[in-house]
C-alpha cells in the first residue's frame, strides 16, 4: 500500500499536462497532493522550466494563426509599408521608408509577441480548465512562468532576425555600425521583452472567456500600435492623443529604437526634440513594475467565477 502510494504520475511540465488532456480528452487526474508530496516528489522548478520552454514553443509553432497574427504581421506590414511608399522617395537624406518605419515594427513585434499572444493564450488556458488542472498537480506558478518566459524570449529574438534580414536582403535598409547604438538597442530590447511580457500576464485576466479572449486583447493592442507612432508618424497626431500614448509603454520603446535605427537629425520630430532615453527607461521600468505587481494580485490557476 505504501509503494502504491508513492508512484504519484510525474509531471514535467504545463505543456506535456496539456497536452495528454488534449490527446485523451477527458484524461484522469490525481487528487491534488498533500504538501509533502509537493516538496518530496516534485520536480525542481528550474528544471521543470525549462522543459516547458521546448513544449510551449512547440505548441507555438503548431498554431498557425498565432505564428501569423504574432510572429509574421510585424514583417507583413513592413514589406507593405516599404513597397507602398517606395515611390515617395526617400523622406531625408539616406532614409528611405522602409528605415523609417523598421524601429516602430521592432516595437511592434514585442507588443504582439508578449502582451497579445501571453494574454490570449493565458486566459484560453484558463478558460478551457488546463490551469485549474496544473493548479492539482505538483506543478509550479514559477516553472510555468518560465516556460512561457522562455517561449517570448526564442520567439523574440527570432522574430528579430528575420525582421532584420528582411529589412536588409529584401529592403535595402542599412543598419548601423556604432556598437554604442547595438549596445543601446540591446537594453532596449531586453527591457522591452520583460515589460512586455508581464503586461501579458497580467491582461490575461481581463477576458471573462476564452471565446473572448482575442475579442478583448486584439483591439487593446492594435489601438496601441496606430496612436504610439507605429504605423503613423508621431507627430501628426494630435497633442491630445499624443499624450495619452505617452502613458502607454508602446510609444516609449518605439521612440527608443527609432533612436538607434534613424540618424541623430530625427530626434527633432519628437514632441520634446531629443530622444530622452532617461524616459524612456524610466517608463518602461514604471511599467514592468506595474506589470508585475497586477500579475501577482491576478493571476490564479483558475477563473474566479
Amino acid at each position: 500500500m505504501t509503494a502504491a502510494r508513492n508512484q504519484a504520475p510525474a509531471v514535467d511540465g504545463p505543456g506535456e499536462m496539456r497536452a495528454g488532456a488534449r490527446a485523451g480528452g477527458a484524461t484522469a487526474l490525481p487528487d491534488p497532493p498533500s504538501p509533502q508530496y509537493r516538496s518530496a516528489g516534485a520536480p525542481s522548478i528550474l528544471r521543470a522550466g525549462l522543459a516547458s520552454i521546448g513544449l510551449e514553443l512547440r505548441a507555438y509553432f503548431r498554431t498557425p494563426d498565432t505564428v501569423f497574427f504574432t510572429f509574421l504581421f510585424p514583417v507583413l506590414m513592413l514589406g507593405i509599408f516599404g513597397v507602398a511608399f517606395e515611390s515617395a522617395g526617400e523622406i531625408a537624406p539616406g532614409v528611405t521608408m522602409a528605415d523609417y518605419y523598421l524601429p516602430g515594427m521592432i516595437a511592434a513585434g514585442l507588443l504582439l509577441t508578449g502582451v497579445q499572444n501571453l494574454a490570449v493564450d493565458i486566459a484560453r488556458e484558463k478558460g478551457e480548465g488546463w490551469l485549474r488542472r496544473l493548479g492539482g498537480t505538483p506543478v509550479s506558478p514559477v516553472s510555468y512562468f518560465i516556460g512561457k518566459a522562455g517561449m517570448i524570449l526564442v520567439t523574440s529574438i527570432a522574430q528579430l532576425g528575420l525582421l532584420l534580414a528582411f529589412a536588409v536582403l529584401v529592403l535595402g535598409v542599412e543598419l548601423p555600425t556604432e556598437p554604442e547604438l547595438w549596445g543601446r538597442f540591446a537594453w532596449l530590447f531586453l527591457l522591452g521583452i520583460v515589460t512586455m511580457t508581464l503586461l501579458g500576464i497580467a491582461l490575461s485576466a481581463v477576458p471573462r472567456s476564452s471565446r473572448s479572449a482575442t475579442a478583448v486583447v486584439l483591439p487593446i493592442v492594435l489601438l496601441l500600435q496606430f496612436i504610439s507612432g507605429v504605423y503613423l508618424q508621431f507627430s501628426m497626431l494630435p497633442e491630445w492623443l499624443q499624450n495619452i500614448a505617452s502613458a502607454f509603454p508602446l510609444k516609449w520603446l518605439a521612440q527608443g529604437m527609432r533612436s538607434v535605427l534613424l540618424p541623430e537629425s530625427f530626434a527633432a520630430a519628437e514632441p520634446s526634440g531629443a530622444w530622452d532615453l532617461g524616459l524612456v527607461a524610466l517608463n518602461l521600468a514604471v511599467w514592468l513594475v506595474v506589470g508585475l505587481v497586477l500579475s501577482l494580485m491576478t493571476f490564479r490557476w483558475q477563473r474566479r467565477s
